[in-house]
């Protein structure tokens, strides 16, 4: 037996007893500045407060949003696993709370360059998130490349952020239409969630959500959900001009107490069937199927 029969052995195994895995969402958008990567960080916060164990993980892969808004740089990143001598949990930053995160780093620029033992050795390390955290939160680039959409499909559950604005709207739109375009290939589409960002009140939250859930349903005649809305909030708009995290630094604002809500909501829903829970190791162990 071949080192990959070995390994797809311990796939099949692994797969059949994952029942205590963590809560997988990723977090997308389909444009950059909506406040993808300060949803992911508040979120943390919220689910810290829950007394959940968090990592990040930062998709967005050759960028530093995540480490940035901890104000914490990192000693090791993915790179350091992948090519370098690392174990997975070896390359956790903790940020504030005791979160963990793991920076994509400079240098991993796409997941589809590594070779056999490199996906080998990734999908071994990532074994080891379940008996680490909680939630899993990936926070992927934004727009709509392979890359993005790849960490998308991965994840059983997605948040897709975005704004009033009507290029927002638009390009999440265009994310949505990419993911649900790729349902001839037989994969499972995720269950999608809209949170919209940056809004004046309720209304206008459910104005957003209405806009592009009727463009979902009348053109690719499909559903997405509606998870609620952040509001526009001068605090949070202070926090992120000083690198700063509102849950942190104003847990009372109304942004902060919007993303503990929505935090709170995410637990209640029911989460996807067991068969889905491992989204993010089954993406990586597909590398080597």
């Amino acid at each position: 037996m071949d080192q990959a029969e070995g390994l797809r052995n311990v796939i099949k195994a692994r797969e059949a007893k994952m029942v205590g895995d963590p809560r997988i969402f990723a977090i997308t958008s389909g444009k950059g500045g909506v406040g993808k990567s300060n949803t992911a960080v508040n979120l943390a916060i919220a689910f810290r407060k829950m007394d959940k164990r968090v990592i990040i993980f930062d998709a967005d892969l050759g960028l530093a949003n995540v480490e940035v808004m901890f104000g914490t740089v990192p000693r090791y990143s993915l790179k350091d696993f992948v090519y370098g001598d690392m174990e997975l949990p070896e390359i956790i930053t903790r940020g504030p709370m005791d979160i963990g995160f793991i920076s994509g780093g400079s240098g991993m620029l796409s997941l589809n360059n590594l070779d056999e033992d490199q996906r080998q050795g990734l999908v071994y390390g990532l074994s080891r998130l379940s008996e680490l955290c909680d939630i899993l939160l990936i926070d992927t680039g934004a727009g709509v490349s392979d890359s993005v959409l790849d960490f998308v499909m991965a994840s059983p559950e997605v948040l897709l952020v975005t704004t009033p604005e009507p290029s927002a709207i638009t390009d999440a739109y265009s994310l949505i239409k990419a993911v649900f375009g790729r349902r001839d290939t037989g994969v499972r589409i995720p269950d999608i969630s809209v949170v919209a960002n940056k809004v004046i009140s309720d209304a206008e939250g459910d104005a957003v959500f209405t806009k592009l859930s009727s463009v979902v349903d009348r053109f690719l005649n499909e559903k997405v959900k509606y998870m609620g809305c952040i509001p526009q909030d001068p605090l949070l708009e202070n926090a992120v001009r000083s690198q700063k995290i509102v849950s942190i630094v104003s847990p009372a604002s109304k942004s902060a107490r919007a993303y503990f809500e929505l935090a709170n909501r995410l637990l209640g829903q029911e989460p996807q069937p067991e068969d889905t829970q491992t989204g993010l190791f089954r993406f990586f162990a597909s590398f080597i199927k």
